[in-house]
């Protein structure tokens, strides 16, 4: 098996900072030397990767991207989008549901998991997504194999909606698996929605989006999951946080001990809704992106652990799905290429520190899912790892976007550093600008 030695990084891992080296083999950390390198470890590699002045990570787990195969691959198909994942750090993902066909029967899910083993770039899990009627497959549902059950309580496509009180009840009561949701009130939302058709006609711009789509909404369909699943016991975890309303639904204790944890992206402590002007539609997602007061309460939850996980829901669309009014252009966009950036970003401007951003986007995920050997730096653990060079500016334009769609909501930014190499199973999948095509992810394996 091949032997690789990053030596002199700055590791940055279970609230930690040292300089130090790792010895991979083959697909996992051998070893983990703090300080001074003993000589003959160097002798013994086929590989040195001098780390000297970069940081060294475990590699980030997404909880919450949406990769469009199958059916809607003209805007992203997992081999596009994992290779935008690695280039940005996410060495893995779990992807959603709501594709084309729907992920909702385990013979469309055993079909992704097939393609991803001939395409992705990364490691990767999926949903099994829930409706009204599909209760008996979702029992079927493989524990080490399927990261959770997705059920959309808000606006979805197709039968997703799940809005039948009785076949919510017994979701949640008879599934042992995590239970993510997406919290937005449909009847809150059609009523802002006929509320400002009619003041002002159908064609609004996309500062209406967080108004029709408000802090109500979110609200109360987060209140309705929190108080089910405390009836029910069902493990439940709240996709995509945006208010500072939901924020008092949450506990402050270990997440060894919550049965109830939340998800916070990174567009919703990114931007705030005077950024509208600026960027338009680029920045239309659902949750609706909401007041600077909702963005610095959310990076506070984060900061004491009211809030569990930084994520993306990275969703892809064409350029041309974007434009139109708010309420006809998509909602959504791709963000994983530069969600680790976006973060270190905010770790510049004293935010956030780097260990609570690792924290939050490799430990708790993997502890949150149950996910075996992965998202820390530790000895026997997968090498999924990523080198970054914190004094090389990046700045995002289109001849450097990987997914599909082609644009991105950072385009034009500048951010304070760059991803210089990105470790799948101890592969190198992403170097200094260039991808490793001939990388394969693996099947992420979770602890029931």
């Amino acid at each position: 098996m091949k032997k690789t030695l990053i030596k002199n990084a700055l590791i940055i891992n279970e609230g930690e900072r040292y300089i130090g080296s790792l010895l991979l083999v083959g697909e996992r950390i051998a070893e983990i030397y703090s300080g001074e390198l003993p000589q003959e470890v160097e002798q013994s590699v086929s590989a040195v990767v001098d780390a000297r002045g970069k940081w060294l990570i475990p590699g980030i787990i997404d909880d919450q991207v949406h990769f469009r195969e199958p059916g809607l691959t003209h805007k992203g198909d997992i081999g596009s989008e994992s290779a935008a994942a690695v280039a940005g750090g996410v060495t893995s993902f779990m992807d959603m549901p709501n594709t084309v066909p729907q992920t909702t029967t385990l013979e469309n899910l055993e079909w992704k998991f097939q393609r991803a083993a001939e395409t992705s770039l990364a490691n990767y899990s999926f949903y099994l997504g829930a409706t009204n009627e599909n209760l008996e497959e979702l029992k079927k549902a493989d524990p080490h194999r399927v990261c959770g059950i997705k059920i959309f309580m808000g606006s979805s496509t197709g039968n997703m909606l799940v809005d039948d009180a009785r076949a919510l009840e017994r979701i949640f009561s008879e599934i042992p698996l995590l239970i993510a949701v997406h919290c937005e009130e449909e009847s809150v939302i059609k009523a802002n929605r006929e509320r400002f058709i009619k003041q002002y006609g159908e064609n609004l711009p996309v500062t209406y989006h967080p108004l029709i789509r408000s802090e109500e909404a979110c609200y109360q369909s987060s209140a309705k999951a929190v108080a089910l699943a405390s009836r029910t016991g069902a493990r439940l975890h709240i996709l995509h946080l945006s208010t500072a309303r939901e924020i008092s639904l949450f506990e402050n204790k270990p997440l060894k001990e919550k049965k109830i944890t939340g998800e916070v992206c990174v567009h919703h402590l990114f931007f705030n809704d005077s950024d509208y002007a600026r960027l338009g539609n680029r920045i239309k997602w659902n949750p609706a992106i909401k007041k600077e007061s909702d963005r610095v309460a959310l990076i506070e939850a984060v900061n004491n652990n009211l809030i569990d996980v930084i994520a993306t829901d990275h969703a892809p669309h064409t350029w041309a799905e974007k434009q139109g009014s708010c309420l006809k252009a998509a909602s959504g966009g791709p963000l994983l290429q530069h969600s680790l950036l976006a973060m270190i970003d905010k770790c510049r401007r004293g935010e956030i520190t780097l260990e609570k951003m690792v924290e939050k986007m490799c430990h708790a995920p993997a502890q949150l899912y149950k996910i075996q050997n992965r998202g820390y730096i530790r000895k026997g653990y997968f090498a999924d790892l990523v080198l970054i060079d914190p004094e090389r500016p990046y700045t995002v334009n289109q001849e450097n976007i990987l997914s599909k769609c082609g644009w991105s909501p950072f385009e034009g930014y500048t951010f304070p550093a760059t991803v210089y190499q990105t470790y799948v199973n101890g592969v190198i999948a992403y170097e200094n600008g260039e991808l490793n095509q001939t990388c394969r992810g693996e099947e992420l394996r979770f602890d029931a």
